[in-house]
């Protein structure tokens, strides 16, 4: 099977989002993060109201209610954050290796990627994870990187998954 395909800036963005929003480690610090600010924002009303002498409820409230907005908005803020910081990357360098046009061709032992940078075999064991969103494959060859394949350039996304799905055991 042979697939033909242009990334652009926004699959190499919506890559981006899906890592964090699946990464088991970064979904760690997303919940550490929206665990331990309230809480220190509950000790310091506590430590404010011991030491300024005033009632403790005076300074509770209105960092319980901080701390309940920090809970709620936080990974909404986190992702808007994660998109932004990929998107001064991707205008930092030239990208011609990343972005632009590929080809990327299966077969039983793996594949092979064509982009206008130069061209490069995987076997499927060199695959560590796939993954799949509403806009794209992502065939993980280490933890942090992955090829990505949009499905807008696809004409039938079905078929491709379900041969990668026959090829990569592990998902995320």
């Amino acid at each position: 099977m042979e697939l033909n395909y242009k990334l652009t800036e926004e699959d190499y963005l919506d890559f981006n989002l899906f890592h964090a929003k699946n990464s088991p480690a970064v979904q760690k610090q997303v919940t550490m993060q929206r665990i331990f600010v309230p809480l220190l924002y509950i000790g310091i009303a506590i430590l404010a109201s011991m030491f300024l002498d005033m009632p403790f409820l005076v300074l509770f409230i209105p960092f319980l209610i901080m701390g309940t907005l920090w809970a709620i908005f936080y990974p909404a803020y986190f992702y808007r954050l994660i998109k932004r910081n990929a998107t001064k990357m991707m205008r930092e360098g030239k990208n011609e290796g990343v972005l632009g046009a590929h080809t990327m061709i299966f077969t039983e032992d793996g594949l092979r990627e064509i982009s206008p940078k130069g061209e490069m075999s995987i076997s499927w064991s060199g695959i560590e994870n796939f993954g799949e969103s509403p806009s794209g494959f992502y065939l993980y060859n280490s933890g942090m990187s992955a090829l990505i394949i949009p499905k807008k350039e696809l004409g039938d996304s079905g078929e491709v998954s379900a041969f990668l799905n026959g090829k990569i055991k592990n998902r995320l």
